[in-house]
């Protein structure tokens, strides 16, 4: 291998490996970290058919909250987002979407009436968006704050009452 060829194929390699470095999961799982733009380019298709992405809500406090009905700490947490993130943020400029890992619409659909939540819910066919956020081996029950200018604000994972207060927190501190 000539000189040359070999600096061209360091060239063409590096954005690979500088990239395998920067999504390597981290304890949690998370392939994202607080102050990084979240990634923005795919689609929330919801359940009630309208789609949006998170460049068009940018301006706005975004929570995706990504979620299952097979999900026990789901179903845990969803009752306060319900009340202490959708209904007490919903009118001053915050955008809550639960995102349903890999689960038909039908399911998704009966998992919010049974939940009685009234943030949308968006569907996710083979944890794509999931995936953008965290190693798809790893499970749901995770919210991501997402601040107006389309940056990660806030980063959860399960159900805990400490870091969902710390999570309100930076919410509120976004609305304000």
């Amino acid at each position: 291998m000539t000189m040359k060829t070999l600096l061209i194929y360091l060239f063409c390699l590096l954005p690979t490996l500088l990239l395998a470095q920067t999504t390597k999961p981290d304890d949690r799982g998370y392939i994202v970290k607080v102050g990084d733009k979240a990634p923005d380019d795919f689609k929330l298709v919801l359940t009630n058919g309208q789609t949006t992405t998170l460049a068009k809500l940018k301006g706005k406090v975004v929570v995706l909250q990504f979620t299952a009905s097979w999900c026990v700490v789901c179903r845990e947490e969803m009752p306060h987002l319900e009340k202490d993130v959708w209904q007490a943020y919903k009118d001053k400029g915050l955008m809550l979407i639960g995102v349903d890992r890999d689960e038909p619409l039908p399911v998704v659909q009966k998992f919010a009436k049974d939940m009685k939540i009234t943030y949308p819910l968006a569907l996710d066919p083979g944890a794509d968006i999931f995936g953008r956020f965290a190693d798809k081996k790893s499970g749901v029950t995770r919210n991501i704050v997402i601040d107006q200018q389309g940056k990660i604000a806030y980063l959860t994972r399960l159900y805990d009452e400490k870091e969902f207060k710390g999570m309100l927190a930076a919410i509120d501190k976004l609305i304000k």
